[in-house]
């Protein structure tokens, strides 16, 4: 991504052991750790969640991707090797732009915008989560 002109950054909060214990104690609020996470996702102009084995049950996923479409950041998602269709966050079915499978191309295309589909971690077009809906006036 740096090679095609793309500031790529690991925004994910990082934590020494002992503020971990303290968050797995519940010593940190939920205010905190939003405004945490909002400070990490402010800069960038696209938001990527990558899609692994335990991604949809992490505590914090969906509200960030939720932040994230608040923020109008374009939101894509990439799977990890492993990851499964099974392990998406229902928010990225509501709020991304695109899923695609873990492959130079297919990433770039996503972040640039010229894809803006939901894949399976083979790269097919995957069916809409969300069926279309009809309306006459």
């Amino acid at each position: 991504m740096n090679k095609n002109g793309h500031d790529v950054r690991n925004s994910s909060v990082r934590m020494k052991p002992a503020n971990e214990r303290r968050m797995k104690e519940g010593k940190v609020s939920d205010n905190t750790i939003k405004r945490i996470l909002r400070m990490k996702m402010n800069w960038a102009g696209t938001v990527v969640v990558l899609v692994g084995n335990e991604t949809h049950s992490r505590p914090w996923v969906n509200w960030e991707i939720q932040q994230a479409n608040r923020l109008g950041k374009r939101i894509i998602g990439v799977y990890l090797r492993g990851g499964s269709e099974a392990d998406v966050p229902e928010a990225l079915n509501d709020y991304g732009s695109a899923l695609v499978k873990w492959h130079p191309s297919s990433i770039i295309g996503a972040v640039e915008g010229t894809i803006n589909r939901f894949e399976d971690p083979q790269g097919n077009l995957r069916p809409a989560v969300h069926g279309s809906t009809t309306s006459q006036c």
